[in-house]
Order: C-alpha cells, then sequence, then structure tokens
C-alpha cells in the first residue's frame, strides 16, 4: 500500500497487487487508473481491488494508482499516469516485471486517461519531463490498452437519459474546463486531449468495454473510438453490454453479477498482446 512513486513533495501514491506465487519467471506489468471525473476518486476504489486483484491472480503484476485531480490537473494527470508506466519499467527487477510487456487500463476517467497513455507514448508536449518525472530516459510506452467505459472524444459526449439513451452534444463545462485550464469549450487543448484523435495504424491494440445503459458516458463514445479505429486502420476490439451502466467491475454492477463475466475477456485480451 502507498507506495512513493512520484517526485518527493507529491502526495499521490499507488499501490502494488502482488501474485501469490513464487519463482524466478519474469511477470507482466499492468498499471490501473481509477475514475472520477478528472476531480475525484481514489486508487483505493473496490473496482480497482477487482481489477487488479484479477490480474494478480492471474500472474500479473498490477498497480493502482492515484493522480493529480482537479483544477488545473492537466496535463499533470497524464504526466502521473504516464510515471507509473515508467515506475513499473524502472522497478522491474525488484517485482521480476518483464518491463516489454506492460499493459494500461482504467474505468471511465481512467479509462480515458488509459487511452491517452497508450495512444500517445513519445509524443511531444505529451510526455513527463524535466522535474515532471522521476525516471528520466525510462518509456512510458505500453504495449496495449484497455478502456472501461471512458470518454474518447470529449467534444462530443452526450447527454444521456436513466436508461443510457444519448441526447444532445454536452460539450465541457464547469469543473472540467478548470481541469483542463480552459475558458470555454472551443479551446483546442480538448482536441488533443481526445483519445480519437491519436488513432493511427501505428496505435497499440485497445480494447472498450461499455454498458448501453450507461447514463454518465454514453455508449456512443464507445463506437465513435471503435468506427475512427477501423477508419484509420487502428486495432480496436468493442464489448458492448446490453444491461450494464457506469461503474461495472469485470463481475458486477450494482452488486448483481453482469449478463458476462467480463474476467476472460480481459485476461484473453492481454494474454493476447503481452505475450
Amino acid at each position: 500500500k502507498d507506495v512513493a512513486f512520484l517526485a518527493p513533495d507529491r502526495a499521490e501514491k499507488l499501490d502494488v497487487y502482488l501474485p501469490a506465487t513464487g519463482g524466478t519467471e519474469l511477470r507482466p506489468g499492468f498499471v490501473w487508473i481509477h475514475g472520477g471525473g478528472w476531480t475525484g476518486g481514489t486508487k483505493n476504489e473496490a473496482r480497482a481491488t477487482n481489477v487488479c486483484g484479477t490480474l494478480a491472480r492471474a500472474g500479473y503484476v498490477a498497480v493502482s494508482v492515484d493522480y493529480r485531480l482537479g483544477d488545473g490537473a492537466w496535463p499533470t494527470l497524464l504526466f502521473d499516469c504516464k510515471n507509473a508506466v515508467r515506475f513499473l519499467r524502472a522497478q522491474a527487477a525488484r517485482y521480476r516485471i518483464d518491463p516489454a510487456r506492460i499493459a494500461v487500463g482504467g474505468g471511465s476517467a481512467g479509462g480515458h486517461l488509459a487511452l491517452m497513455v497508450a495512444l500517445t507514448a513519445g509524443q511531444p508536449g505529451l510526455e513527463p519531463e524535466g522535474a515532471a518525472t522521476p525516471y528520466a530516459g525510462v518509456s512510458s510506452a505500453v504495449r496495449c490498452g484497455v478502456n472501461l467505459y471512458g470518454i474518447t472524444n470529449i467534444l462530443t459526449r452526450r447527454q444521456v437519459a436513466a436508461d443510457g439513451t444519448p441526447g444532445e452534444i454536452r460539450p465541457p463545462e464547469g469543473a472540467h474546463l478548470r481541469v483542463y485550464s480552459a475558458r470555454d469549450a472551443a479551446d483546442p487543448v480538448f482536441r488533443l486531449a481526445s483519445p480519437v484523435n491519436h488513432l493511427s495504424p501505428a496505435s497499440v491494440p485497445l480494447l472498450t468495454l461499455h454498458g448501453r445503459r450507461d447514463a454518465t458516458v454514453d455508449y456512443l463514445q464507445a463506437e465513435e473510438l471503435d468506427r475512427v479505429a477501423r477508419e484509420r486502420g487502428a486495432r480496436h476490439e468493442l464489448v458492448l453490454l446490453e444491461r450494464a451502466g457506469h461503474t461495472f467491475d469485470l463481475e458486477t454492477w450494482q452488486r448483481k453479477p453482469l449478463e458476462r463475466d467480463l474476467r476472460p475477456v480481459l485476461l484473453e485480451f492481454l494474454a493476447r498482446h503481452l505475450r
């Protein structure tokens, strides 16, 4: 619990989930990013325990990370998540991680950030440098990314009815403008911070899990990512759950079993791309 991974003056920490089995074989690593609308949330969320616990039992070294939140958090919140990837790489010997086999995932706002981590490795202006990272020269690249119901295009997010039916466009406002230090929805930062705009044939493989009853992030966000990925020759797999809403984990939504156990879906995707 509460492992330091940022500069000494930063309060944010991460938790490490380790496999119970011993041995000397190198293990894949996974960074989990919590949700909370870029303004709240914590690495201690139950969803993180479910996802990271599932992965640890399958032989992964998983970390659940905290990151900068609230007013002016962009781009530090993205840098923090990339520093978590760099942490795993820098601590590979300590945790017996294969530094060539690291993935990233997250839920809701964490899903958005996981996509940004996966799609913008090495991109100027979107990589932590100098005082923004304790890991100079260490790569933040991952082999694949997992998105649970995250925003994929900030500018096309829609209002959503209680049953998940998408409505009119919902431009960023209020707290979300302040997170990105933006005056209005026309600020170019929102195009820069939208994962769909970073898809290319060279993008790492992505998996999106989203529910059609999602009343927080419309499922059209997932479908837009899938459509743009196909148009641009990027690799993306989409799983839409008919009877799930926002904040489900790999097994349950609102304390009831999902229509489909997502543990095998996640593990198969990761095994395929972290071989």
